[in-house]
Order: structure tokens, then sequence, then C-alpha cells
């Protein structure tokens, strides 16, 4: 007589979680420290902006709640990062913008000196200098500040990736 295999019965908690597309295999790992593993009934949905991770966990988990607590401290680092990076480039982007908004504004102030009557030649001249280098100047702008930005944040943004693998590896050891 042939003897059953014993299946025991597993509850799943389900989570959906929208990430970055180029960072999807780096939350993916962290989140397996957690008790995570991808829900291998749903791939991973990829659209224009991020990927929606679906991943699952034994309900009866034990050190739940010591895990769920350091998942939020896991996401609160990962959302720090993400702003850290995001802010790299926003104030080169405001001055850029700025700069190429001036520029516009003495084109415009161009214009109205060659279109005056009589028209003011001169005062065309003496504005669309500046005007052109509204227009070209964001360009190099916007270069050096995300640079030099960039170069400031880099080493917050690795303190916190350390930090964000030291709660991965609470997290592994408590599975």
């Amino acid at each position: 007589m042939e003897q059953k295999k014993e299946n025991p019965f597993v509850g799943y908690e389900y989570k959906e979680v929208a990430v970055p597309g180029e960072q999807a295999s780096m939350y993916l790992d962290c989140y397996e420290n957690f008790g995570w593993e991808p829900d291998g009934s749903m791939a991973p949905v990829r659209g224009p902006g991020p990927v929606r991770l679906r991943l699952k966990r034994d309900r009866k988990i034990m050190n739940k709640m010591e895990l769920t607590r350091l998942q939020r401290h896991f996401e609160a680092c990962a959302r720090e990062i993400d702003q850290l990076e995001r802010s790299k480039t926003s104030a080169a982007t405001a001055w850029a913008l700025g700069t190429g908004v001036l520029g516009t504004a003495f084109m415009a102030g161009s214009v109205f000196a060659v279109t005056a009557q009589p028209p003011v030649y001169w005062l065309c001249v003496l504005l669309a200098v500046p005007a052109f280098a509204g227009w070209i100047a964001p360009w190099f702008l916007y270069r050096r500040i995300a640079q030099a930005r960039a170069r400031k944040l880099q080493p917050m943004i690795e303190a916190k990736q350390d930090e964000l693998y030291e709660v991965c590896e609470k997290g592994h050891a408590l599975l």
C-alpha cells in the first residue's frame, strides 16, 4: 500500500510593492530577508513607470512582529535613498529653468525694442546678448550643479545603503 505524502496547509499573506524598475532585483533580494518570496503564480508587472512586485509569506512565520518592524525600517531607508537620488538633480533643474526663463525675458525685451516705433537697434542687440547667454548657459549650469550635488550627497547615500543592508542582515538572522 502506498503511503500518502504529507502536504501541510500553509496560509499566506500577500503584498504588492511598486519599486523603481532598475532596482527591482535589489528590492526582491531585500524583501526575502523579511520572509517574503515572489508570488510564483503572478509575474512582476512592468509598466511605463515602476515595477510592481507581488510577494507572499507564511502567515505563521516566527518573529513576525520584529520582521515587520525591520521591514518598515528597510522601507524608510529605501525611501530616503530615493529622495536623496532625486535631490541630486532638483536644484540643478531649478537653476537651469530659472536661467532659461531669464534669457527668454531678455529676448522678449529685445523683440520689443526692435518692433518699437522707431526701432531701437542698439537696445535690441544689447538685450539679445544676455538672452542668448540665458539660453545656452542652462545646459552647463545644470551639469555643474548636478555634479557638485552628486559629490556632496554620495557619502550620505552610501551610509543609508549600509544601514539598509544592516537591517536586511538582522531580518535574515531572524528567519
